[in-house]
């Protein structure tokens, strides 16, 4: 007999929060995140996908219904025009500042002065963002909130299709905020000049968004709560700014996610093969770590163990340039190596290039089907 779409999401979801506290389950769980390439694969251009969120969430969707047996997506529309909330820098979009179907790109210079430190000490975090996102990044606030209301209906869409939201929540720790706004380099030198002052603008901005965070958690109840310290990799730092200026406030995000009921997702970009034992220090089977094909997969296992389920780690290169015996023999490997507490999935995200027959061979390895 045929299984209604609510039972699938059930089974689906439930799935997942096994693997996440290293229950046995039927078989490992695999997570789809990508959006440029469901508009490639639906035949949208790239500038209609970005300019229009619901558009770009019904390609996804109907995309999704092509995939195979996915357990959860990690998107449900196209992120690109709010990538300025997350990076503080201005964004090329195609269609308004790129051809048609070239992939959006950061456009990253230094827009946040040394100065601004003291207003943002001085007047809040909030008051200066809102102010400097509108006039210096040109980022029309407004238009995007009206345009995110769709974001409840687009993950019941999902949910309505069988197909678990994997973190319908997602943040950044606070030292993307300012790596972006001042320009990384920028940044780097402020680390080594001023470090008392950049860290005590970091806890302004830890303390304002974490109770923003807590209270958005609370009123939507997501499992998983998707964090991303996107340039925060151990390989980019020495280790004691590393851990002054970037663990430290990934620890102090993912505790809160975890002391408000919900899993911290920790995206893992870059090689931290050098501090994989910190997160020892995080609350056992109560984080995912989400690596990208730069930190050894195999070695996040022998340092952490049964402590966290690991979440990857397909490389883009191989969904976009292999084959999908390659994509399917990987991903098979993975699953059997990983063992329990495993979720396959791209490192980071599906790249905009990626064959869609890969991305199905990946869902294939999971499934069985």
């Amino acid at each position: 007999m045929m299984k209604t779409a609510q039972q699938l999401l059930q089974e689906r979801t439930e799935r997942i929060r096994k693997t996440i506290a290293f229950e046995e389950t039927d078989r490992t769980p695999v997570i789809v995140a990508g959006d440029a390439v469901f508009a490639r694969h639906v035949g949208m251009k790239l500038s209609e996908f970005v300019s229009n969120m619901k558009a770009s969430h019904q390609a996804i969707l109907s995309s999704f219904k092509d995939l195979g047996d996915v357990d959860g997506t990690g998107s449900t529309y196209a992120t690109a025009t709010i990538f300025p909330l997350i990076f503080y820098s201005k964004v090329k979009l195609p269609g308004r500042d790129l051809p048609d179907d070239t992939p959006w790109q950061l456009d990253e210079q230094e827009l946040m002065t040394v100065e601004d430190y003291d207003t943002i000490l001085n007047k809040g975090w909030k008051a200066f963002s809102d102010d400097y996102l509108k006039n210096r990044v040109g980022f029309d606030l407004d238009a995007i909130r009206e345009q995110l209301k769709g974001v409840p209906q687009f993950i019941k869409d999902f949910e309505d299709a069988g197909i678990m939201v994997y973190s319908p929540k997602a943040s950044s720790t606070v030292n993307e905020f300012l790596g972006g706004g001042r320009s990384f380099p920028k940044f780097m030198r402020d680390m080594f000049k001023m470090p008392d002052k950049v860290e005590a603008v970091l806890d302004v901005i830890l303390e304002e968004n974490l109770a923003e965070l807590r209270q958005q958690i609370r009123a939507i109840k997501p499992m998983v709560v998707f964090m991303s310290p996107a340039r925060g990799a151990s390989e980019f730092y020495s280790p004691k700014i590393w851990q002054r200026f970037v663990w430290k406030y990934l620890k102090a995000a993912a505790e809160a996610i975890i002391e408000e009921g919900a899993i911290a997702d920790l995206h893992i970009d870059g090689n931290w093969e050098r501090d994989l034992e910190f997160f020892k220090s995080l609350p056992r089977q109560k984080c995912i770590f989400e690596c990208d094909g730069a930190t050894n997969i195999y070695k996040i296992r022998e340092v952490l163990g049964d402590h966290m389920c690991i979440k990857g780690d397909v490389p883009a290169a191989m969904l976009a340039l292999g084959t999908p015996d390659d994509v399917y023999n990987y991903s098979t490997k993975l699953i059997k190596d990983m063992g329990k507490g495993f979720i396959l999935a791209s490192g980071c995200t599906i790249p905009p290039n990626a064959k869609f027959e890969n991305v199905k061979a990946m869902v294939a390895a999971a499934s069985g089907k």
